[in-house]
């Protein structure tokens, strides 16, 4: 499958209304950047270089804070790493948690080499095995469960992860792309204290 998504224009997409209230938790490496790019604010929490940790954390917030809205995005390297969180998610079923994987079969960080989603027949030497990303979620009992590739899905995507019933799961198909960094601040303490008090109001 050739993918022909632009990951930060499908990140603006879903993050098109900054005056609400939506908690971002980002991957790190690309994604952090992509959710720069939409805007930084408050309600994101960048985890620059906390591998495998984006869907669990994501799992926490929704869990403490149920009447918020909770939205990780987060790369397939981070997701392969993080792989048992699915099942914990699925067990917990937070209805108010959407997970988006911008799967672009690299290990963007350490110099593109594929990853498991990569189809087993490329060309490359370090080809991937075709892992389904979906179709693990659905098979660790996340039941909505699917795989964005079109364009045109890209809206009712942007709509699910605001409003509909969860814990769901999303694998975005987007292309390889040499993209400029978007630079959130790197004090981990103050993402912290400014994701607090976004979060309780209080500092």
């Amino acid at each position: 499958m050739t993918a022909t998504l632009h990951r930060r224009d499908v990140v603006k997409a879903l993050m098109k209304d900054p005056t609400d209230d939506l908690l971002v938790i980002a991957g790190l490496g690309q994604c952090t950047w992509d959710i720069t790019a939409a805007g930084d604010r408050p309600q994101n929490l960048p985890l620059w270089g906390g591998m495998g940790g984006a869907a669990m954390i994501g799992l926490g917030l929704a869990l403490a804070q149920p009447r918020k809205r909770v939205l990780v995005i987060t790369g397939d390297g981070d997701m392969l790493m993080g792989m048992g969180s699915l099942a914990t998610i699925a067990a917990q079923r937070p209805a108010n948690l959407a997970i988006v994987v911008l799967d672009n079969e690299k290990f963007g960080e350490t110099g593109n080499q594929a990853t498991h989603p990569e189809p087993a027949s490329a060309a490359a030497s370090d080809r991937g095995a075709g892992t389904d990303l979906a179709a693990v979620a659905h098979g660790c009992g996340i039941a909505d469960s699917a795989t964005v590739t079109a364009e045109s899905d890209v809206a009712q995507l942007a709509k699910d992860v605001r409003g509909k019933g969860g814990p769901i799961f999303r694998v975005v198909k987007v292309m390889v792309e040499a993209l400029p960094a978007a630079m959130p601040p790197k004090d981990g303490a103050y993402l912290k204290d400014r994701f607090r008090q976004a979060v309780l109001g209080t500092p």
